[in-house]
């Protein structure tokens, strides 16, 4: 699979591919929306596992070229739509027709200060909640979610408390968290978090996933899942 990406604009991280392979995919039956799509990495990944139906929606023009362009190199126009547009304009746009999976990798900087911002507006966007926040994202996600449907979503460690109380109160129960740890020794730097609209009280935590071993070289399960 081949990805058009630049270092000047967008270029995806090991937070997408974890995404795409901790989300519950629909695989015979069902309908999938990515928010905060980027250059369509999430989507691409995501098709590889399952013949589903995917939209994806990006605030950013050049991103959303980006992922058009990367869409037809890999001939996947028939199963993945991109959209330009705001995730938060998306379910007037939808209306009544929902997701059974919603997935985002959103901004994961809540920056009140310019001061902090990358000098870079393209990567502002995609780093720090200047286009949107972390409850827009999670109220648009629950109304394109159906009841039953799940919403997934990769983030950082410190903000859990956040994102599971926005969950609740947006009507996304949460059901399975995951954290990532670059080894171990070290503190988790990603969050997965699976969700079910209007789904029971039960938070399932898995294992701890680790990038690296003790040696510095990827581990078995990382390459795994990337190869």
């Amino acid at each position: 699979m081949r990805i058009i990406q630049s270092p000047s604009v967008f270029s995806y991280s090991i937070d997408a591919v974890l995404l795409a392979h901790f989300s519950s995919l629909p695989k015979t039956r069902g309908k999938i929306i990515d928010l905060c799509s980027g250059n369509g990495v999430v989507p691409l990944l995501m098709s590889r596992y399952t013949s589903q139906p995917i939209d994806a929606v990006e605030i950013q023009p050049r991103l959303y070229d980006m992922a058009v362009r990367s869409i037809e190199l890999n001939g996947k126009q028939n199963q993945i739509t991109m959209r330009l547009g705001d995730l938060k304009d998306m379910p007037a746009m939808y209306k009544n027709d929902k997701f059974d999976l919603v997935t985002v990798n959103p901004p994961y900087f809540d920056t009140p200060s310019g001061d902090h911002y990358n000098l870079n507006e393209h990567l502002t966007i995609a780093r720090h909640e200047v286009m949107t926040t972390l409850e827009m994202v999670i109220e648009s996600a629950s109304k394109l979610t159906k009841s039953g449907g799940k919403m997934a979503l990769v983030h950082r460690p410190d903000r859990l408390v956040d994102i599971l109380s926005l969950m609740r109160q947006y009507k996304l129960e949460p059901k399975r968290m995951q954290l990532v740890y670059p080894r171990q020794g070290k503190e988790a730097n990603i969050l997965l978090v699976e969700a079910v609209r209007d789904g029971r009280k039960a938070l399932k935590v898995l294992p701890p996933f680790y990038v690296f071993n003790g040696d510095g070289q990827y581990t078995k399960e990382y390459l795994q899942l990337v190869y």
